[in-house]
């Protein structure tokens, strides 16, 4: 994913279509001179739908549209001759894409799964003709129902990505480069803070042909969920994580504080991403010899399985996808 293509938040307006009139109209016909009312119902007005696709990775594609607009149904008419419906606009989006509410920030729904369409603005329904009216009193009403305006609405979409495994760490603990040292992918990598500036996703394969898909997350700072560094753009991608693996260098200072501060910035955010499965690797251990992991270790919290690796090195690599692994397939 390049920099420039990679499109996690939309806000749009959407507008669906008004509902067809209904139509005032009596039957005429040769040797039918008092026909009775034959008005047909109008036409729905279009709907704006969403529709998942796994094809899809970004919103890139919708960041431009700033309206969008669904047709307004047809009016009835005579026959009983029910209008057209207005087309619907349906808008492909990636798995993991939120619709909320922008003006109250609310929740509409979270598309999950490929082909699933749901209903983000529901045309106006079709007015009712006056052959409905007709009664035993009034036997030729000269009204019929308008149809339902339709519905203008501010929108936002937000992506999260669908991955297994979510890499959680500070700038320049490495994630880019295991990314790149056990999947496909090819993140750039550098040795500055925030060479990540979008979430990267790989395959990783693992044996007998099995695979699952990790997300190398921008990195976190302290205080990133009160907005800073990059903020909390991108800690919304680790709430759909199973498993998230957190990643502290060996030349760290204290592993045990750095772990303290990235569970801090993720329980502040979401205090529910506390309740996922944790793995902690301690990378770059290709400069450490067993006596310093040694020393190492009676700092690491007791409550999360640990492993030292090297990406550069392949050093422990393969134990470290067998950690995963379980945990991704545990009960």
């Amino acid at each position: 994913m390049a920099d420039s293509n990679f499109i996690d938040y939309v806000k749009f307006c959407s507008r669906s279509g008004a509902g067809g009139a209904g139509s005032v109209h009596f039957r005429r016909e040769k040797h039918v001179p008092k026909g009775g009312p034959d008005g047909g119902d109008g036409g729905r007005g279009g709907h704006i739908i969403l529709r998942g696709s796994s094809q899809l990775w970004t919103l890139l594609h919708l960041k431009y549209k700033k309206h969008v607009i669904a047709e307004s149904g047809k009016g009835g008419e005579g026959g009983r001759r029910t209008g057209a419906d207005g087309k619907d606009v349906i808008l492909e989006v990636p798995l993991g894409t939120v619709a909320k509410d922008a003006e109250t920030g609310e929740k509409r729904f979270e598309i999950t799964e490929d082909g699933q369409e749901v209903i983000l603005t529901s045309g106006g329904r079709g007015g009712l003709g006056n052959d409905h009216f007709k009664t035993a009193t009034n036997q030729a009403p000269h009204f019929a129902q308008p149809g339902e305006p339709g519905i203008e609405e501010w929108i936002i979409l937000e992506l999260k990505l669908l991955a297994d495994v979510g890499l959680v760490g500070f700038p320049n603990a490495g994630k880019s480069t295991l990314l790149s040292s056990i999947s496909a992918a090819r993140p750039e990598i550098g040795d500055y803070p925030f060479t990540t500036l979008v979430p990267n996703l790989g395959v990783v394969g693992y044996r007998d042909d099995k695979s699952f898909v990790m997300a190398d997350i921008p990195g976190i700072i302290e205080g990133a969920a009160e907005g800073k560094g990059l903020g909390i753009r991108f800690l919304r991608h680790i709430e759909r994580n199973s498993i998230l693996l957190f990643m502290i260098p060996a030349d760290a200072t204290s592993v045990q504080e750095q772990y303290r501060i990235l569970l801090g910035e993720l329980e502040k955010y979401n205090p529910e991403l506390l309740d996922k499965k944790r793995i902690l690797a301690i990378s770059k251990a290709d400069m450490l010899d067993e006596q310093l992991m040694k020393e190492m270790e009676l700092e690491i919290p007791k409550d999360i399985p640990h492993v030292f690796i090297s990406s550069v090195s392949q050093y422990n690599l393969d134990k470290l996808k067998d950690l995963i692994w379980q945990a991704i397939h545990a009960e």
